[in-house]
C-alpha cells in the first residue's frame, strides 16, 4: 500500500475534524432528544465547519435514534465545498459491504473526492435490535469487517469482481464509475484492540482511530492530561503490527476520537453547557465528555499531540453549539498547530 494522499498531509502539521449530532438533550446512550429539524442543524454546522478551517466533517451512524449518516454526508457533499466528509465510524454489520462501497462511490464522486470510508464492528446492542441485526460476538463481527473491507477494495477497482468468504459472497459485481480519488478513497478502522483490531489496521487501513483510555470521574473533575501514556503504548502496538507486515508506519493517520466536546469561555459557562444537555445527575455517558476552556482544551490536544497523535476528532453533541464550534477554530486549533 502507498501513502494516501489525506495521510501525507499531516507532514504539514495536526488537523481537526468534528463528528456533528443534533441533538437537545441526552439521559443515557441511546436515550436522546433531537431537534425539530436535525438534518437542517447538521446542514447549518457543516457549513459553519466547512468556512473555519477544518479539515474533516463526519456524522455517526446510529440510524435508529438519529439521521441516518448516508443521507446527511449526501447533503452536506453539496452544502460544503473543502472539508473532507465521512462517517466515524460506519457500523459495518449494519449493510452489505456491496451496498457500503456503491454508497462510499457515490459520495466520493458527488463531493469530488473528499469522502473517508470508517468501519468499525459496533456495539449498541438496542440498535442490533431494531435494525433486525443480530449482535454477534466480537471475534465474528471483526471476522465480518475483514471481509467488508476485502469487498470494498476490490469493489473500488471499477473491474467485475467475486468474492467467497464466512459471511459474504458475490460474483462478477461491478461498481461503475470508480471513485474519483484514486487508487481509492482512505479508508478507516476504528478501535484500540491491541491483539486484533490494530492488526487489521495495520494490514488494512489508510487511518487508525480511538480515544484515551475511560475514566470513571466526573467530567468536571477529569484530569485533562492524564491517559497519555496508554495512548503512546497503543501507539507502539500499531507499530509492531506494522513492522509484523512489512509497511511503513507513516502510511497509516494516527487519529484521536473524543466522545463529546463542550468548550466555553469560563469553566463555569461550560459546566453549565454539560448541565443543559445531561441534567443535574451524570450519566454514564457524560463520563465520557471533555469539556473546559480554550486554554485548558488546548493543553489537552497539545498533551496528546505529543503522545503521537497526528488529527484529532471530536464528536458534537449538539451541531447547535457554535461557540464550540467557533472557539475551537479560532482559539484551540491555532495553538496545537
Amino acid at each position: 500500500m502507498a501513502r494516501h494522499p489525506w495521510v501525507a498531509k499531516a507532514d504539514a502539521g495536526v488537523r481537526f475534524g468534528v463528528q456533528v449530532a443534533a441533538m437537545r438533550r441526552r439521559t443515557t446512550q441511546l436515550d436522546v432528544t433531537l431537534h425539530d429539524d436535525p438534518l437542517g442543524v447538521l446542514m447549518d454546522a457543516g457549513r459553519l465547519i466547512d468556512s473555519l478551517g477544518y479539515d474533516g466533517l463526519f456524522l455517526h451512524d446510529h440510524p435508529s435514534f438519529s439521521p441516518d449518516p448516508w443521507i446527511g454526508l449526501a447533503g452536506l457533499a453539496v452544502a460544503t465545498e473543502r472539508v473532507m466528509l465521512g462517517s466515524v465510524v460506519v457500523c459495518e454489520p449494519y449493510r452489505h459491504p456491496t451496498l457500503v462501497a456503491r454508497m462510499a462511490t457515490d459520495l466520493d464522486n458527488l463531493s469530488r473526492g473528499r469522502f473517508m470510508l470508517g468501519l468499525g464492528i459496533g456495539w449498541a446492542v438496542p440498535e442490533f435490535a431494531a435494525l433486525g441485526k443480530s449482535f454477534d460476538s466480537v471475534k465474528v463481527r471483526q471476522s465480518q469487517l475483514v471481509e467488508s473491507v476485502e469487498i470494498v477494495k476490490g469493489l473500488w477497482t471499477g473491474e467485475p469482481f467475486s468474492y467467497s468468504g464466512k459471511h459474504y459472497a458475490i460474483e462478477d459485481v461491478r461498481i461503475d464509475p470508480r471513485p474519483i480519488q484514486q487508487p481509492a478513497p482512505p479508508l478507516m478502522i476504528a478501535g484500540g484492540g491491541e491483539k486484533v483490531t490494530l492488526r487489521q489496521v495495520a494490514r488494512y487501513a489508510d487511518a487508525c482511530n480511538f480515544g484515551d483510555p475511560v475514566q470513571a470521574e466526573s467530567p468536571f473533575t477529569r484530569d485533562l492530561l492524564a491517559g497519555t501514556a496508554e495512548i503512546r503504548d497503543r501507539l507502539d502496538v500499531l507499530k509492531r503490527h506494522c513492522e509484523a507486515v512489512d509497511r511503513p508506519y507513516d502510511e497509516i493517520l494516527r487519529t484521536h476520537f473524543v466522545s463529546w466536546l463542550m468548550v466555553a469561555p469560563t469553566e463555569a459557562e461550560a459546566r453549565a453547557k454539560f448541565r443543559s444537555y445531561f441534567g443535574d445527575e451524570i450519566p454514564p455517558t457524560g463520563r465520557g465528555v471533555v469539556l473546559g476552556t480554550p486554554e485548558q482544551i488546548t493543553e489537552y490536544y497539545r498533551a496528546r499531540a505529543d503522545a503521537g497523535m497526528q488529527y484529532f476528532i471530536y464528536q458534537l453533541l449538539d451541531g447547535k453549539d457554535h461557540e464550540t464550534i467557533r472557539l475551537m477554530a479560532e482559539e484551540v486549533m491555532p495553538n496545537v498547530r
